[in-house]
């Protein structure tokens, strides 16, 4: 079965994931996360790529990106990360082969609904996985960097983000506490799925939009039911 083309906005915020081959462990020691992180840092800044979210897990990545006109850079960037992070660990494990999936899934974000959301979701995605028991333990993801409300050389803020508030520490209580609430069945399975499938994060009106921009039909799934969505792990 051939491949389904992947949607891909200019100037759109995009999900991703990208998955160890086999679920393999990928990062192992801390210098594993910074060099991973380094290379995000230094490729984001020469392919114009925004960051707005991360979250490094033991055996896959979250991340939030968003290419500029030139949409092609985004995969080249996700291909620069995959290819000097196998370079990296095979030259320490002294082995040879692939450390990710040969592909990596991305999910264009419909901003206005969904864009915290998806910033929420990557960044509690070590809450979830019970390794800290808030988001503000866990080294490697944005949530520190947000925290300290100071611009960044890898971290990005989106205009909805700062829409927040003025001040940047009061920006940052208000999304903490955005964090805290009870996030609806729904939109976990939304924007699991979305990006599991290669979808759009968003709802029928955005679908339409893109659909027209490209010009070809989406396949869209409704989120489903609340008892379906207390069934995704």
């Amino acid at each position: 079965m051939p491949r389904t083309g992947r949607v891909v906005l200019p100037n759109h915020a995009h999900h991703i994931v990208q998955r160890g081959h086999n679920r393999q462990v990928v990062f192992a020691q801390n210098h594993d996360y910074e060099y991973y992180l380094n290379t995000l840092s230094r490729w984001k800044s020469e392919l114009d790529i925004k960051v707005y979210a991360w979250c490094l897990m033991t055996n896959h990545v979250h991340l939030v990106l968003e290419p500029p006109e030139d949409v092609s850079r985004l995969g080249q960037l996700m291909k620069r990360l995959a290819g000097r992070q196998t370079r990296y660990f095979n030259r320490l494990e002294g082995r040879r082969g692939t450390l990710w999936e040969s592909r990596y899934k991305s999910s264009p974000i419909q901003t206005e609904c969904y864009l915290l959301a998806c910033l929420r979701y990557v960044e509690l995605n070590p809450v979830k996985a019970c390794m800290v028991a808030t988001p503000g333990e866990y080294r490697w993801s944005s949530y520190q960097t947000r925290s300290r409300g100071a611009s960044s050389g890898l971290l990005d803020e989106h205009p909805c983000y700062t829409a927040l508030a003025r001040d940047p520490d009061k920006r940052f209580r208000h999304y903490a506490d955005f964090l805290r609430q009870t996030i609806p069945d729904s939109e976990l399975y939304l924007i699991r799925k979305s990006v599991q499938r290669g979808q759009l994060t968003g709802n029928r009106r955005f679908v339409d939009e893109v659909e027209h921009m490209i010009g070809k039909r989406i396949e869209h799934r409704s989120p489903g039911n609340q008892h379906r969505a207390n069934r995704i792990k």
